[in-house]
């Protein structure tokens, strides 16, 4: 049987892996390649076509977040994780006279806690922001971890793993009122829930192509006009010196082209996915006992649901999932690449056992609600059959103190 369902049925509920490009965005792209193959610093006719397109996208990526100065504004750059290396290594570094401290929250994206690291080695100091149960930072204590030395705090918009939406808004407004440069990693929020960097305070701002059905391997960094920036690749001195090399042009056409589209789209896909994402919920908190959700309860992404279930193994569900042909992700250790537990899900009080059971989902517009039901129609036999064989199941009443649930938690 489970075979043959693999055969017949594939439901993708991972995509916060990677994302298919647009059909549009991909039509967008291709004369880059052959045709159109001009380098924009060229002075001849091929140059400025390319320059054109460049000049094109820096707008598209620009009105999707608020941009007032796109062409003066937008860096393109390989990807978030480039784009977060260039704003934190390049505010620090840059403005190292002023200061030693930086600021970041306790479940950045390991590109960010990496990057922080390697200024640790070079004497800077780094402050972590702690958050509560839900993953939401605390204010008052970021803004008591600010001072006089601190030259960049780094909060992401929306965490990758359970979804939470920061308070950006009023972060922003205690980082601008300090003085201090604010960078937000946006990959997991930007085309997914509005934003706009002056309404905000956002001074530098990460974009990632991928996460809106854009292009692998490009992205996009917001820096406000006066930000202080010093280079991480030196050459040629392109785009204002900032990020020197030839452009990507075919990538930036696309991230570009995406971004147009995704602002298009955003208001209706996000009202889709909610509804989708709450039954998905609901339905696994239903299936049976003991299963909690995590992250906020409404202020989070429109596409996440990440669910713990207790007495199981989360590798264990995700393999009885693909067995059955649905693809998910899991925060606990052998899930991830270096196999260290979640950073993130310990920020939130999870102990050791808790975080091996949690499951994440993330949709895309291209999900179903025959995708969701299938999942949820699967689900429970899964967690019945790894229970029926799990020792901390089956002595769960000897060890209350590895199951008690978190005072917010509910599966009503």
């Amino acid at each position: 049987m489970e075979t043959k369902q693999i055969l017949e049925r594939r439901v993708n509920l991972d995509y916060s892996s990677g994302m298919p490009v647009d059909p549009e965005v991909f039509e967008a792209m291709k004369p880059y390649f052959i045709e159109k193959y001009g380098n924009p610093s060229s002075l001849h006719y091929l140059g400025a076509e390319a320059r054109k397109a460049l000049e094109d996208a820096y707008v598209e990526v620009g009105g999707l977040i608020g941009v007032e100065l796109p062409d003066r504004e937008i860096c393109f750059t390989s990807g978030a994780t480039e784009s977060n290396n260039l704003a934190i290594k390049g505010v620090a570094l840059r403005n190292r006279k002023k200061g030693d401290h930086v600021v970041i929250s306790a479940i950045e994206h390991i590109s960010v806690i990496n990057t922080t690291k390697y200024l640790q080695r070079l004497g800077f100091r780094v402050t972590k922001v702690p958050v509560d149960s839900y993953g939401t930072v605390d204010v008052k204590v970021f803004e008591s971890s600010l001072t006089q030395g601190t030259v960049l705090a780094s909060i992401t918009y929306a965490n990758n793993e359970i979804g939470t939406i920061q308070p950006i808004k009023e972060i922003g407004r205690i980082a601008k009122e300090k003085g201090i440069p604010l960078h937000v990693d946006g990959t997991a929020a930007v085309g997914k829930v509005p934003i706009n960097v002056d309404e905000e305070h956002i001074d530098l701002l990460t974009v990632s192509s991928n996460d809106m059905y854009g292009p692998k391997g490009v992205g996009a960094l917001y820096i406000r006009e006066g930000t202080l920036v010093e280079p991480i690749i030196h050459g040629g001195g392109q785009q204002r010196g900032l990020r020197s090399g030839s452009e990507n042009m075919p990538g930036i056409v696309g991230i570009g082209k995406a971004s147009e589209l995704t602002k298009s789209r955003m208001p209706e896909e996000r009202k889709y996915l909610e509804t989708l994402r709450d039954r998905l919920s609901k339905g696994i908190l239903n299936s049976a006992g003991e299963i909690y959700l995590h992250g906020h309860p409404t202020h989070r992404l429109p596409s996440n649901t990440v669910v713990r279930i207790f007495g199981v193994e989360g590798e264990s569900v995700i393999m009885e999932l693909d067995r059955r042909g649905v693809a998910a992700s899991t925060g606990s250790a052998c899930a991830s690449k270096n196999l260290e537990p979640s950073h993130v899900l310990a920020a939130i009080g999870l102990n050791e056992i808790e975080r091996h059971g949690v499951i994440q989902f993330t949709l895309s517009r291209l999900n179903t609600k025959e995708h969701v039901d299938y999942v949820l129609s699967v689900l429970p036999e899964i967690t019945k059959k790894l229970r029926d064989l799990s020792p901390v199941w089956k002595f769960r009443d000897r060890l209350p103190e590895l199951y008690k649930p978190h005072q917010h938690e509910s599966h009503e």
